[in-house]
């Protein structure tokens, strides 16, 4: 995997396509001309993409520098409030509590969490790292996170259980359910005689939406179809689900979509929900069993319990291993 691009390559970047010319740039970043070219030849290297085409007037950028310019600006913006935030919790000694969140945020109920926390210690900062069910969880375990929000099929048993608290088999990680939630199969509305009333073993051979290996959605599916033995054709990668539900609707292939998101749809629905799977899955907060009480984790899941209006004795019990914890 290659390393991420310098910043100082990223600062020159934003500054050629500001100035619209290398020579203008340099005079604003206060460096010389061959040092500024350098930089852009770097990064288009790094990149393997042509970010300027030159004209009489000046360098335009390509069709690829244009798509990478917000990049450019916002991972700048996010190592300067990096330093800017480091620099003050050395100054001020500041607890801090680095949650990894996914989703959207109304769905995990990121503004009530953030208020409950803040009302139960007012000197612990919160940073939000925003990530995939399995990337943040993987951060946990390279303590980089103290929690994150995870996403992982409910553990079968009669409706109405407890959410209680569960290690995983190995016993690094400890998850709090915080809601059920189903994720629902839809397809195109001109394939539901293929699919409406069809068994995983059929929907394994119609075309699926593609998502990135560390999402849910993936994780999820190949938990599904790895034991019929086979994976199906996979097209159009995405990682957002409205895309997901377009995407459907236009007739591509088939996805998953959580109930919340279909609800949240105005306008006439040119999809099919099937009548015979869909996944029911917890939201849950997970941290490494070993910080469970630590203070200022003991106090986001208690946090957490008042937001999801869970009993604050749920009790913690061993279940099998969650899928994404492998």
């Amino acid at each position: 995997m290659r390393a991420l691009p310098q910043t100082q390559a990223l600062r020159c970047f934003v500054a050629i396509a500001r100035e619209g010319s290398v020579s203008r740039a340099a005079a604003v970043l206060h460096l010389s001309q061959p040092a500024v070219s350098l930089q852009l030849k770097s990064l288009e290297e790094h990149t393997g993409l042509k970010l300027f085409e030159r004209t009489p007037t000046g360098l335009l950028l390509t069709a690829a520098g244009t798509a990478l310019l917000p990049r450019a600006r916002e991972a700048i913006s996010r190592l300067s409030a990096f330093n800017a935030t480091a620099q003050s919790l050395a100054e001020s000694g500041q607890k801090t509590l680095r949650v990894g969140t996914i989703l959207d945020p109304e769905f995990i109920r990121l503004g009530d969490l953030v208020k409950a926390l803040t009302a139960a210690d007012p000197q612990t900062e919160i940073f939000f790292h925003h990530g995939m069910s399995d990337d943040v969880l993987a951060r946990i375990g390279r303590n980089e996170l103290d929690i994150c929000f995870y996403i992982d099929r409910a553990p079968r048993g009669p409706s109405g259980r407890r959410m209680e608290e569960r290690l995983s088999e190995c016993g690094t990680y400890c998850f709090a359910p915080l809601m059920n939630f189903t994720y629902h199969v839809i397809g195109p509305a001109e394939w539901s005689d293929k699919f409406l009333d069809a068994g995983w073993e059929e929907l394994v051979s119609l075309p699926w939406l593609a998502t990135p290996t560390a999402s849910a959605h993936r994780r999820l599916l190949d938990d599904v179809f790895r034991p019929i033995g086979k994976i199906p054709k996979r097209v159009a990668l995405t990682d957002q689900e409205e895309a997901m539900v377009d995407l459907v609707e236009s007739g591509v292939a088939m996805s998953l979509a959580r109930e919340f998101v279909l609800g949240k749809r105005t306008r006439p629905a040119n999809y099919a929900i099937a009548r015979r799977v869909a996944l029911q899955c917890d939201l849950s907060l997970a941290c490494l069993a070993s910080s469970r009480n630590d203070p200022a984790i003991a106090g986001a899941y208690a946090a957490a319990r008042t937001v999801w209006r869970l009993p604050s004795n749920a009790g913690r019990s061993r279940s099998a291993r969650p899928r994404g914890s492998r």
